[in-house]
């Protein structure tokens, strides 16, 4: 099995992290490509290399699969383990991540991944705070009721939603949104993790520059 896997730039590109940190968990082996890219408009530049013109796309021995909750799932299929082996909590799991992957949106703008920053913070919108709120819910119902034993991800031991909460917790972290203390916990435990300690440390390094993403001090309060 000859992997490739797509992804935008490390600093901005939140759903590309969920896969490439799936692929390094695992510690399987693949090659990884860059294309520039910032947020998830249609790119037809992008046709050659993901049938839906964006990243993430994962390529198997030449055979595409893009959407980064597609992804996971296709490589559960040979790692089971991505997923919690009891029935509810792999039901739950599932749920969070299907959540996760379709919903926020208010969030998402508000609140763009660029890891260069570290903002002071400001209070959210409602809409926003809305969506803080859910997560953290999430968050908080899921380790009291499912990863109580066993580690300290959202069902003990790191899953697939662990990833696709992943990009979440650098943007509680960039934009300094305030967290009670098991929301808290855990995302230091996401920002923990090796991969998504090696990706920061790779998005730091990068040159290219998008303005609307970089310009965010003044609104946010400056730096921390």
């Amino acid at each position: 099995m000859a992997l490739d896997l797509y992804i935008g730039n490390k600093n901005y590109s939140s759903w590309s992290l969920r896969a490439w940190l799936l692929l390094r968990h695992l510690n399987i082996p693949f090659t990884e490509h860059m294309v520039s890219v910032a947020g998830r408009d249609y790119n037809p530049s992008l046709r050659t290399i993901a049938g839906n013109a964006r990243v993430p796309c994962l390529h198997d021995d030449g055979f595409q699969v893009w959407e980064s909750i597609a992804i996971a799932e296709y490589l559960a299929e040979k790692h089971p383990e991505l997923w919690p082996a009891e029935r509810k909590a792999r039901a739950r799991a599932r749920s969070i991540s299907a959540e996760m992957h379709s919903g926020f949106g208010h969030l998402r703008r508000a609140m763009p991944m660029n890891l260069k920053l570290q903002l002071k913070g400001k209070s959210a919108e409602p809409a926003v705070q809305r969506d803080i709120d859910r997560i953290i819910e999430i968050w908080t119902e899921t380790r009291a009721g499912f990863g109580a034993h066993g580690g300290a991800y959202l069902f003990g031991a790191f899953s697939v939603a662990d990833a696709m909460f992943a990009p979440v917790a650098w943007r509680f972290h960039i934009y300094n949104v305030p967290l009670a203390p098991i929301a808290a916990a855990y995302r230091d435990t996401l920002l923990s993790h090796p991969a998504m300690q090696e990706w920061y440390e790779a998005a730091l390094q990068e040159t290219e520059a998008h303005p609307h993403y970089d310009s965010l001090e003044q609104e946010y309060g400056g730096a921390r």
